[in-house]
Order: structure tokens, then sequence, then C-alpha cells
């Protein structure tokens, strides 16, 4: 059997246990019809952001895009959910958290345009003149259709901010000598001079992201000490993550020309990407370059009207493994993947090319990805594909919410962006 013909087998034999759609309402970011793909949720002042945060009172909104892989367009609608810290729906109610209406309809979108793909784009702003927000914490954004709040669309987690206190803080190698070479320790302090804070031991929590994903994030981090209006936070073990490796890449901005990491190209119903075939990375020393941290960048670098009306196609994915992994199957794993174990991301072992294999259609875009494999408790485990190091170069948001009492919700009153490599301890 031909390469080709290999390519195109293996990805019908895939498909037929492709992602389906669940019913169920997710308070995470969650895609409900598997018609949907390349969902971005960002500010709409001008480069992205995946996660979404506005100011509370802000004059910029929040712009949500999707498409739908069908040439005909429906009809959505959406709505808000007000969660507390832990993003679970708060005790308020709708009329406490929207001004105006408390649904609206999506009436924003486009069809592509020479694409091998047929799909339509719908896009959203928001806060809009007829709905806005006016409470600070997490928001979940609902989008269903046929005016029914259990026909889900798609979930999106998005925060309102308000400015009420100062964070700063520190990225290093673990304090533990056991964990020094593996993991990253997030130390900071916050400062509340002008904001009263009755109880700062029961009343605050922090969050911590590693590199935007809410998968593997810290909660309900209590601060250790209290001393004139700062609490600090500066624990070894609560804190810690893994420090994974950087994230493997590709570029299909372009389907035209060379593109990096990308071994071919052919075309039948789509363009075909198939990528360089990846290694093991778990016994690697640690080497550094510059990646996006697990983000993508949605672009079509190919002469079409718009840059973001690129085309799909099916990409190839595959990696080297002398045998079948004992700890688990093995996913692809990114913001492509929502930052989740995804059954769509899934890959097959194939005994006679000793590789991991999956084909699954992706739009242009430059991408970052690792390979992964369930852990405990909806987490993933990096130590057999792609390793740990204390080096490595991650971003760290970190989140501080205020259980107001009087008010009865989760504030969100700071937030700080860290970097391991431009943050590191100055001790």
């Amino acid at each position: 059997m031909g390469a080709k013909s290999f390519i195109l087998s293996s990805f019908i034999i895939l498909s037929m246990s492709s992602f389906t759609s669940a019913s169920e309402l997710k308070y995470d970011n969650y895609i409900y019809d598997s018609l949907v793909e390349t969902v971005l949720l960002s500010t709409n002042l001008g480069g992205y952001n995946p996660i979404a945060v506005m100011d509370l009172g802000a004059t910029n909104a929040l712009r949500l895009k999707f498409d739908r892989l069908e040439a005909s367009n429906e009809f959505y609608q959406y709505t808000f959910v007000h969660c507390d810290a832990n993003w679970k729906p708060s005790n308020l109610q709708k009329t406490e958290y929207l001004e105006g209406n408390t649904m609206g309809s999506i009436e924003d979108f486009t069809f592509s345009t020479n694409t091998f793909q047929q799909y339509v784009q719908y896009s959203l702003e928001f806060p809009n003149q007829d709905m806005s927000l006016t409470k600070s914490g997490n928001y979940v954004l609902i989008v269903y259709k046929n005016f029914d709040e259990e026909d889900l669309v798609l979930t999106r987690r998005f925060m309102i901010f308000e400015n009420q206190t100062s964070v700063s803080g520190t990225v290093k190698p673990a304090t533990n000598p056991s964990d020094r070479f593996y993991k990253q320790e997030v130390d900071f302090e916050v400062e509340y001079k002008d904001y009263l804070i009755q109880n700062p031991f029961l009343d605050v929590n922090a969050v911590i992201l590693q590199n935007n994903s809410w998968n593997n994030a810290i909660y309900n981090l209590k601060p250790q000490f209290v001393n004139n209006n700062i609490l600090q936070f500066n624990y070894e073990n609560e804190n810690l993550f893994n420090g994974v490796t950087e994230f493997r890449f590709f570029d299909i901005r372009t389907l035209r020309n060379f593109s990096q990491n990308v071994a071919k190209k052919f075309t039948d119903s789509l363009v075909n990407v198939v990528l360089k075939v990846g290694e093991l990375r778990s016994s690697k020393t640690y080497i550094n370059w510059i990646d996006y941290n697990g983000k993508r960048v949605i672009q079509n670098t190919d002469g079409y009207d718009v840059s973001e009306n690129g085309d799909y196609t099916l990409v190839h994915f595959s990696l080297e493994s002398p045998n079948k992994i004992a700890a688990g199957d093995v996913y692809v794993y990114g913001e492509l993947s929502d930052w989740r174990i995804n059954e769509k991301y899934k890959m097959t072992y194939l005994p006679g090319r000793n590789a991991y294999y999956l084909a699954t259609k992706l739009k242009q875009s430059y991408y970052n990805y690792h390979y992964v494999i369930p852990g405990k408790n909806n987490t993933v485990e990096y130590a057999y594909t792609e390793g740990n190091h204390s080096e490595t170069e991650n971003d760290y948001l970190i989140l501080l919410y205020h259980t107001d009492a009087f008010y009865g919700y989760d504030r969100l009153i700071g937030k700080t962006m860290l970097n391991s490599l431009t943050s590191r301890d100055k001790d």
C-alpha cells in the first residue's frame, strides 16, 4: 500500500470513532456540535490572547468567532452565567449581573470563499447595546440554537476584572531538591492598600494558570501571611507546576509554499498536510527554542481577501514509539484541543510502523502542541512523551478572588502575568 493510500485509509478508520456532541452543560470551554471548529474568544483590541479578560466598565469588548463546517447558516442565540472562583454557578440572578436583555442572537456571519472546505464563520461582540455585564468575576458564555438553552453549541469562559489590588511575583525552579530539575514554583504577593478585606485568610483565594490552560490550574490558594495590607503566597509544594518542555509546532498559514515541520502536502477533497514524524522526548536533554506556549495563530497568508478566511486541511500527526506506551493512550494537546483530553485528538498506535498516528481537520494557522497521556483527575501526563524541565519557558497567569459576603459573589480583584524566564527570583 502506498503512503498516500495508507494515510487516507487510516483516516477513514479513525473517523468512524470521531468526536460526538454532548448535551450536558459544562461550565468550561467546550464544543457540543461536532461540526463547530476553531472557536476563538479574545478582546477586540487587536492581537490574540486566549485568556479572555475585560475590565469592569471598559469601553472595549470581547469578540467570539467560530466556524461551522456546512455551506448553510444556522441561527444561534447566547446568554451568560455568572460563576464563583471555582467555575460553579454563583447565587446571583441574571438580572443582578446583566443589564438589558438576558439573551441575544448572533446575527453576524459570513460564508467562506475560495476554500475546499465550505463553512460559515460566526462572530459576536459583547457587551453590546442589547446586553452588558455589571459584576466582576467569572462568566461562561453559552451559545445555543432554536431558542432552546439545552440545544447547546459551545461554551466559553471569560472574566470581568476590577482593579483593586497590585499583584507581583516570581517564577523559579522548585525549592524542594527532589523537584528542582523538573518543576517550577510560582511565588507572589498582593498589596491591597485602598481596598477592604476583613478576613483575608477566609475571604481571599488565588488561582494560577500555566500557559492559559484551565486543565492543570491551581485553585483555592490561600495567603500564608498578612503583613501591612500585603498578602504573601510563598509556598513550596502547593504552587508547583511541571516544567514540561517547549512546544512542538508547525506552520500552515500558507498551503502553497514551504511550511515549517511539514514533510509534504497533497490535495484530494482537502489539502493534506503530512507533518514530520515526531520522536519521544522524555529522555532528551532540554533544548530551548522560541514557541507560542501552546497557542495558535489563525491566519491565512495565501492572498485571500480576509486573513481569517483560511481553508481547512487534513493534518497527519505521527509520533515514533518502538512499543505502545503502557501508561495510557496518546493525545495531541494544546489550545487546539481546548487544553483537554479530547477524543477527537486521540492517536492510534500502528505496530507495523512503530508509531502513533492521527489525521484530523485543522484550519490554516501556526500551531503549538504537545503529545500527552491522560493523568489522574482529568490532568495530563508529560513524563512518557515530552519530559519535564525546570528551565522551560512558560507563562503563568495569577488571578485573585475576594468572596464578598455583603454582595454574595466572588469578585475578581487582582491579576498579573508572569513568565518563567523574565521573572526569575533575583536572589
